[in-house]
């Protein structure tokens, strides 16, 4: 009887962690600038420990659960669904976004006009709350609306630092955007013509039984086409990566970082419960549309090292390192087996925990050069602020795929995936060897620029705003994340490998 109430208590928590943060986004827009900043980064704390909470309870039952949401079954109301992969996604993503912020909360205040401070973190809870309902739910309309509310909120956030460069970016991200939307809604409306299911699961047992009679299979390539085409434009797969650089380079330190580390992937989530829960892994391997990812994947990994290498700018250099980054996502989901999407879940980890922190040391060498990113400005910037030259390093390091580094983990992982497929081993295995040998090419000059010595920067300063904590802590966490995913690779691996067989 105890045990019963503590799963009924426990499922509660997914529910919860949404609906706080919506709730708290509504306090923000009401409170002053001080007072929101607090109120989100409580909302953060709160919803990671419950995260962490529900994850420790998935793991010691090594079971899956549905939240009936108003405790109305199908169809009539939708649903929540959690196990050991989505909870270890929350809590990562409670975790990223807490320190994203903290890390770059001196930009914040100084990027962001005062009156429109508190307006930020509403979009920052709203876009939380947003991932969150993307990772946990089991309902394809809802997806669709927590997808419109993370476009919507992610633009707004790059748009309030209110510059003239900004609102082109800004406008540039909704102009590519705007196509994204329209394919994912017709994909629903498509599935929803022919099954009658809006429910993931309900979903899957039609989709089994047209495939069993072979009805539909062309509307049913079309489909899965038609969601691949939307969510692979909001997560910047090549080649609909134009608005990426510009969102992710103009915008302040803490939005790039919370754009590039998360909001890519909250779509790279639900694409892969799709495949699983909607679909299945067989049909989506017989419609061939994996090979196309696998390829654009590749083709992601080598193009956007190249524009990196070619950039003199260091936020658009980090911001084209992304593009290249999702695309190790997408060639492990394109290798279409269970290892193979567990490498790219686990990259997802990997990569959430990187890229905020050579987001956030790029804000802190922009300080010491007057606010310029150039390169040419940024001699020896790294000697002015140690602390996060040093962030730097472990980021580039793991970029590149040095061992101890999550990133080598990644590169590992993928590599042991691709020998699996035998038509893609060779094809993979050489674009992770280019792709490792292009993320050298740009990050270590790029530290060798940050860390030059020269006669302004003579003397090194380890800290030189012993104030400025949350850049010292969060910086802090994400090292020692990023060593912990290098050293203990296989314990997540085993993690994400239940949560996938959870999702069958």
């Amino acid at each position: 009887m105890v045990t019963n109430h503590i799963t009924n208590f426990v499922q509660n928590f997914p529910f919860f962690t949404i609906i706080l943060s919506m709730f708290t986004g509504i306090l923000c827009a009401a409170a002053k600038p001080k007072l929101a900043k607090f109120l989100c980064i409580g909302n953060l704390i709160v919803c990671g420990v419950l995260s962490f909470l529900t994850l420790s309870f998935c793991m010691t039952t090594k079971a899956s659960y549905v939240y009936m949401m108003g405790h109305f079954p199908a169809p009539f109301g939708n649903e929540i669904r959690f196990g050991a992969l989505e909870t270890l996604m929350a809590t990562a993503f409670s975790i990223v976004m807490l320190f994203s912020l903290e890390g770059g909360m001196k930009h914040i205040f100084h990027d962001v006009k005062e009156e429109k401070q508190n307006f930020y973190f509403l979009m920052m809870n709203l876009l939380y709350a947003s991932l969150l309902a993307l990772i946990y739910t089991n309902d394809l309309f809802t997806a669709y609306v927590f997808v419109e509310i993370n476009t919507l909120t992610s633009c707004s956030i790059v748009m309030l630092k209110h510059s003239k460069e900004t609102l082109v970016a800004t406008t540039r991200s909704l102009t590519m955007i705007l196509f994204r939307p329209g394919s994912f809604m017709i994909g629903i409306i498509r599935r929803y013509d022919i099954t009658g299911h809006l429910l993931m699961s309900n979903i899957k047992e039609s989709v089994n039984i047209l495939v069993s009679t072979g009805k539909y299979q062309f509307p049913l390539e079309m489909i899965i086409c038609l969601f691949a085409i939307g969510l692979g434009i909001k997560a910047a797969l090549y080649p609909f990566h134009s608005w990426l650089p510009d969102a992710h380079g103009q915008s302040t330190s803490a939005s790039s970082a919370v754009l590039s580390g998360l909001v890519l992937k909250g779509y790279i989530i639900l694409f892969i419960k799709l495949v699983y829960r909607v679909f299945g892994l067989s049909v989506i391997n017989n419609s061939r549309v994996l090979n196309i990812l696998f390829i654009f994947g590749i083709l992601a990994m080598t193009i956007g090292s190249i524009k990196a290498v070619n950039e003199r700018d260091l936020k658009r250099m980090i911001a084209y390192s992304s593009v290249a980054q999702v695309g190790y996502i997408f060639m492990g989901i394109g290798l279409g087996t269970e290892f193979g999407m567990a490498a790219a879940c686990f990259q997802i980890l990997v990569h959430a925990f990187t890229k905020p922190m050579l987001f956030n040391t790029a804000g802190a060498f922009m300080d010491e050069a007057n606010g310029s990113r150039k390169f040419k400005d940024l001699k020896g910037a790294a000697r002015k602020n140690m602390y996060a030259g040093i962030a730097f390093a472990v980021g580039a390091f793991s970029m590149i795929g040095i061992p101890l580094f999550g990133g080598f983990a990644v590169k590992y992982n993928l590599a042991v995936a691709a020998l699996s497929v035998d038509y893609k081993n060779i094809l993979a295995l050489i674009a992770l060897v280019i792709s490792t040998v292009l993320n050298a090419i740009y990050y270590v000059p790029a530290m060798m620029v940050l860390f030059k010595k020269d006669k302004n920067t003579e003397k090194v300063v380890f800290i030189p705003d012993k104030k400025d904590f949350g850049f010292i802590i969060s910086n802090t966490v994400f090292i020692v994340c990023n060593f912990i995913l290098g050293i203990f690779s296989y314990k997540f691996i085993e993690i994400i490998l239940e949560g996938l067989r959870l999702f069958q």
